[in-house]
């Protein structure tokens, strides 16, 4: 799956160098503070990033966080420092940037980015017709009830990751590397059925975060006839 980014450049955060330096102090980092240079950046995804070049530190965050509370800001920056210089991030910051995140606003703005910026680049099939798979998995496990999404072939090979819903774009897209003749057939209705599963059964809210794979998702996903020969060629593949 690739992603578009939007050409404009990075927004320079208010005060971003003092924020990061107080964040720093903070969290007892190690040696002497690097010169940051903070920014809002055009990312695809709730992402932050930093990056560092001698005496430099160039910190890049979501610019979904532009109109965030400075708490917000700050919660998201102290956990990408703790991260860098593998320190323990403050409880507190945690609590605040998860439920930031976990908010329904975000997650709505959050799917609206991503279909704005999200290039929609999909391979063609070699080997296994996706569209033609998914009618036969639909009529056999679903009755035939489930709405399709958008089917595709990664373009460039996934090292363990199988397969993927997305659900800001509506789309499926397995590994390209089961689109070959050495893959056996139930292996590829396998991923595509857990993505099928996705689409049936949307994340649920928990203590711990986001989940994905609820209880009703694993029962219903070991209906499939090749469950335990697919997971193990699968797990052959990684």
């Amino acid at each position: 799956m690739a992603l578009k980014r939007e050409r404009a450049k990075g927004v320079p955060v208010p005060g971003g160098d003092r924020l990061l330096q107080r964040i720093f102090t903070r969290l007892g980092c190690q040696g002497r503070p690097p010169h940051f240079i903070v920014e809002f950046y055009p990312y695809a995804n709730l992402t932050h990033t930093v990056r560092f070049t001698r005496d430099t530190a160039r910190v890049r965050l979501s610019d979904l966080l532009r109109n965030a509370p400075i708490e917000i800001v700050e919660a998201a920056a102290a956990l990408l420092l703790a991260r860098a210089y593998r320190r323990t991030p403050p409880a507190e910051a945690a609590e605040c940037y998860r439920n930031f995140c976990r908010a329904p606003a975000t997650l709505h703005r959050l799917a609206d980015l991503r279909r704005r910026r999200c290039q929609p680049m999909l391979r063609e099939a070699d080997r296994y017709d996706l569209s033609a798979m998914f009618e036969q998995l639909n009529r056999r496990y679903f009755g035939g009830s489930l709405r399709r999404p958008q089917l595709g072939w990664s373009v460039r090979s996934w090292r363990v990751q199988m397969g993927a819903f997305d659900p800001a774009l509506d789309r499926i897209v397995l590994n390209r590397r089961l689109d070959d003749e050495d893959v056996p057939r139930l292996a590829v209705e396998y991923v595509l059925y857990h993505e099928m599963l996705h689409v049936k059964h949307p994340g649920e809210m928990a203590r711990c975060g986001l989940r994905v794979h609820s209880r009703a998702f694993r029962a219903e996903e070991k209906r499939f006839a090749h469950y335990d020969e697919a997971r193990r060629w699968l797990e052959r593949m990684r």
